[in-house]
């Protein structure tokens, strides 16, 4: 191999991941509430504006750069390079949703971040006792996989 390929082939390596073209929701794919939001958004959104990933996988891991100890403790919304956790991450999910619930969106906008986080962190911490946790992620149905990237 000559060195202009073998240089070449060693850059080709060190590419960044590929980044999707549509905004990416990054769930706890064992979470009972996040598999019923990934339901909701998934039913609401008509333009196919989303992609999903669970945070447990691989496209997480790359896009996200987590390390090897990360919580999954919150919904990671990925937007044109952009990464967005918690209640900021929902709003901006209600908003690109359109409709009604881009009202809804900017009415949680109005509160102001310290006490919406504090209600994001509620209900993060009882989500497993209310809405249960599941043995493996979230596995997509045959008409959900173009959707999801792992």
């Amino acid at each position: 191999m000559s060195e202009t390929a073998a240089a070449n082939s060693s850059q080709e390596n060190q590419q960044p991941p590929e980044q999707p073209t549509r905004s990416v929701i990054f769930f706890d794919g064992v979470c009972g509430l996040c598999d019923h939001f990934v339901n909701f958004v998934m039913a609401r959104d008509h333009n196919r504006r989303f992609l999903f990933a669970p945070l447990q996988g691989t496209t997480a891991g790359k896009l996200l750069n987590l390390p090897d100890d990360a919580s999954f403790d919150s919904v990671v919304f990925w937007d044109a390079g952009k990464t967005f956790q918690k209640s900021p991450a929902v709003v901006r999910i209600f908003w690109k949703l359109g409709g009604l619930w881009c009202v809804l969106g900017a009415l949680l906008w109005v509160i102001p971040r310290p006490l919406r986080d504090v209600g994001y962190r509620l209900v993060a911490r009882w989500r497993y006792r209310l809405f249960g946790k599941k043995e493996v992620c979230r596995m997509p149905k045959p008409d959900e996989r173009e959707r999801f990237l792992d």
